[in-house]
């Protein structure tokens, strides 16, 4: 009888079965998944901060085979900071269009604009300027850090996460980010970062199809409302309706959408709170 050929987790898995396991050990068994079985996508083929941040918000809450053409096609509107910084909000979110979550387009023009503001339209090698832009946190800095700029900061996102309950938190929960972290301090390959968390990124995604669940065990775990019906639903509807449209009335958008009326106004006075829309006259809204 012939052997079932291993499957790409199974060295990680057998590793893990054993115990906890050593960083010497775990490094090579993340590199030999990657060297077998890493993932290739566009933005990494760039050290350019500006790609490398705009792939960097458009994966946030999106899965990566969705960002590959979106991403291209961005970059084809708005090749520089420059171009981004200076583009109308309304071709901003028409470009943005099937991504949802508009407000990291906002964010991603706002924080071109600070960098040819504040930055003569480079970007500097240095977190803290990074994390400073808008709509940038701690992780999106670190990894503009790791993939622009080949410098390793301690980062964890949803993958890395996964990876390192699963090998170091087995039977644990609430298991905190700082607790994480350390140990992806520990375990940085500080000489190639870029490589090392597109392996662990790339590790975990594989990971959590085979064991769901694992990030429920993290502290900072959230269940997402259902999204049909919410407020986030018609927050979305609202911003895709201005991104095809420019200019509209709230009674239009509600038209157009069957919606109910006051479900549209209660999302867009939310939006105007926010500044992701503004009033127009007396009864339309746009674009910010």
């Amino acid at each position: 009888m012939s052997k079932q050929p291993k499957k790409p987790l199974d060295p990680f898995l057998s590793l893990c079965a054993r115990g906890r396991p050593s960083v010497r050990s775990f490094r090579a068994c993340v590199r030999r998944f990657y060297r077998d079985h890493g993932r290739s996508f566009a933005w990494r083929n760039t050290r350019d901060p500006y790609r490398v941040l705009v792939s960097e918000v458009m994966l946030q809450q999106t899965q990566a085979d969705r960002v590959v053409p979106k991403f291209r096609e961005f970059l084809k509107r708005f090749p520089s900071w420059r171009s981004l910084a200076q583009a109308s909000s309304a071709d901003v979110m028409r470009a943005w269009q099937g991504l949802g979550y508009y407000r990291r387009a906002f964010n991603l023009q706002r924080a071109a604009q600070a960098v040819v503001r504040d930055h003569h339209g480079r970007l500097p090698a240095d977190a803290e300027a990074i994390r400073g832009l808008p709509g940038v946190g701690s992780y999106t800095a670190g990894a503009v850090c790791a993939f622009a700029f080949g410098v390793g900061l301690p980062i964890v996102e949803t993958n890395i996460r996964s990876v390192y309950l699963y090998a170091f938190f087995p039977r644990r929960r609430s298991v905190s980010d700082g607790e994480i972290l350390a140990l992806v301090e520990a375990t940085l390959d500080v000489a190639a970062p870029r490589e090392w968390y597109y392996a662990l990124m790339d590790l975990g995604s594989e990971l959590k199809k085979e064991k769901r669940g694992i990030n429920s065990r993290s502290k900072h775990h959230t269940k997402q409302s259902p999204y049909h019906g919410s407020n986030r639903q018609a927050r979305a509807a609202v911003l895709k309706a201005l991104a095809e449209r420019g200019t509209s009335s709230e009674r239009r958008i509600a038209q157009l959408l069957g919606a109910d009326p006051e479900r549209v106004g209660r999302a867009v006075d939310g939006l105007l709170r926010e500044g992701l829309v503004r009033r127009v006259g007396r009864s339309s809204i746009a674009p910010p």
